[in-house]
């Protein structure tokens, strides 16, 4: 009988140690398949019998769903079916890669990408699961870990979708994408505990179905304005009824009992803070991957550019993961010297370097590659403290959906980004020619870093005064003292201005 409470507790210490190594690679994996069709869309375009502006189309269908889904799971999240919500996303993924590996026509493509795009709605479900489930010491650096993936995912994304678009055909990528939603699956299934302590909460349909058109209209009008046109009637009819719903969604959003995403805790001005600068930063991340992307490939005949293979371009990319889990590490230990609100701000403005230097020095592939791994030391800094702060200033119940607000600003950050680029690239490309002048790329890298900048402001001058440093060191303090739940739900309360 003495045995068995014994056996118990070592098999929920075992859980606790592969938890979060299970998380991050559920994280990694829908990060990764978020990232299959940028390279693969003249190949998709070329074996699907579309132009090159109807394959776009398999990033938008992604980016759609993805927008749309994130806030829906942040809240069933914060519930307790919260595991059952994670495998029924890797399901759809799993469907989705199978369809669009099978797919005979573009139009079941398109669905099978889009029920892709749902993956981009679960780290911050993985980073609810981490706040509840991990021990107090490890929930900080977890959690920031969990934060950076999709700058990890997205740097190993490239190269393996470049390889498999150069070397094999399209299918085969959306065939990788299945194992590794499966291989999720199976270890979500495994690892991830059934039940939360939160209790059920019924969804707001009213404010989702709010939320989710809005965001819709305003991101098909970011997407495509430019195959539109920037004036035309579909672009700004999209962003006029985008923006109405959404200013609907607000008023919805303030009134309801129990709204998809809490808005009074969004004026919060820390959690304001990560979120504006979720939204600036997401602009300067997608510059620095599509524009370099772009440069290595271009044909040097243009006077410009290294006419790289499709692989060899991933692999210029592939730094930012690297990048990245430095700048977790680092961001570990300045959290704990200068504080959170020190460290945002750090994060962003390396993002702003980062451009200024490729808008100006580009002649080398060296150099790329060296910008890539500054992307990730920029962003991986700032997207690791995002959270901290958010989940620092918001209860527990309220962490899925809180979250997943952020990771949709960023999301609309990188929308942003694109239209700016598509809109540089189209009007610096003249007569005839389909390959743009080298000055399109130090204009796009001068204005998103322009836009990534008012992200540094935003994250000197959002946040609460008087406790920038002291709010890290508290927090380490807390957790050194191995106070569990109770202590990390004070410290959201206390912590608020």
């Amino acid at each position: 009988m003495t045995g068995t409470p014994q056996s118990t507790r070592m098999e929920k210490d075992a859980h606790r140690r592969i938890l979060l190594p299970s998380l991050m690679f559920t994280s990694l994996s829908v990060s990764a398949i978020s990232t299959l069709g940028a390279p693969m869309v003249p190949t998709i375009a070329r074996e699907q019998h579309v132009s090159l502006s109807a394959a776009q189309w398999v990033l938008t269908a992604t980016l759609l769903a993805g927008a749309v889904a994130g806030p829906v799971l942040g809240r069933l999240g914060d519930g307790p079916r919260r595991r059952a919500a994670i495998q029924g996303t890797l399901i759809g993924v799993f469907g989705g890669s199978v369809l669009a590996a099978l797919a005979p026509a573009f139009g079941l493509l398109l669905a099978g990408r889009a029920l892709q795009g749902l993956g981009m709605g679960l780290i911050p479900l993985t980073i609810a699961v981490a706040r509840d489930h991990l021990p107090a010491q490890r929930m900080r650096s977890g959690i920031a870990s969990l934060s950076i993936t999709t700058s990890v995912g997205s740097g190993l994304g490239y190269p393996i979708t470049g390889f498999i678009a150069q070397h094999l055909n399209y299918r085969a990528g959306f065939w990788f994408a299945a194992l590794l939603s499966a291989a999720a699956l199976v270890v979500v299934t495994r690892v991830v505990p059934a039940r939360s302590s939160l209790p059920r909460r019924p969804l707001d349909v009213i404010g989702a179905v709010l939320l989710c058109s809005g965001l819709a209209a305003m991101l098909l009008a970011l997407s495509q304005g430019v195959a539109w046109g920037l004036t035309s009637g579909a672009t700004l009819g999209c962003l006029g009824i985008g923006a109405t719903i959404l200013t609907v969604w607000v008023a919805q959003a303030l009134r309801a009992r129990h709204p998809l995403v809490d808005i009074r805790l969004i004026r919060n001005r820390a959690v304001l803070a990560a979120n504006t600068t979720a939204l600036l930063v997401g602009i300067g991340m997608y510059a620095v991957l599509s524009l370099v992307n772009l440069y290595t490939q271009i044909p040097a005949a243009a006077g410009y550019g290294f006419h790289l293979s499709l692989s060899v371009a991933g692999l210029v990319l592939m730094p930012m993961s690297l990048g990245s889990i430095t700048a977790n590490r680092a961001a570990s230990a300045l959290v704990a010297h200068i504080g959170l609100y020190r460290v945002l701000p750090l994060g962003a403005l390396v993002v702003v370097i980062d451009l200024v230097v490729l808008a100006f020095w580009r002649e080398h592939v060296a150099v790329l590659v060296l910008g890539t791994f500054l992307l990730g030391n920029g962003v991986g800094a700032a997207y690791a403290v995002m959270p901290l702060l958010i989940v620092r200033h918001v209860p527990p119940s309220e962490t899925g959906s809180a979250t997943s607000f952020n990771q949709v600003l960023r999301t609309v950050g990188g929308s942003v980004g694109s239209a700016a680029i598509s809109a540089i690239m189209l009007a610096y490309t003249s007569g005839s020619s389909t390959v743009p002048r080298s000055t399109a790329y130090t204009t796009a890298f001068l204005v998103t870093a322009t836009a990534s900048f008012l992200g540094v402001v935003a994250a000197v001058v959002l946040p609460p005064r008087g406790i920038a440093v002291e709010s890290g060191v508290m927090a380490r303090g807390a957790e050194s003292q191995g106070q569990s739940t109770g202590s990390r739900t004070g410290t959201h309360h206390g912590s608020k201005p």
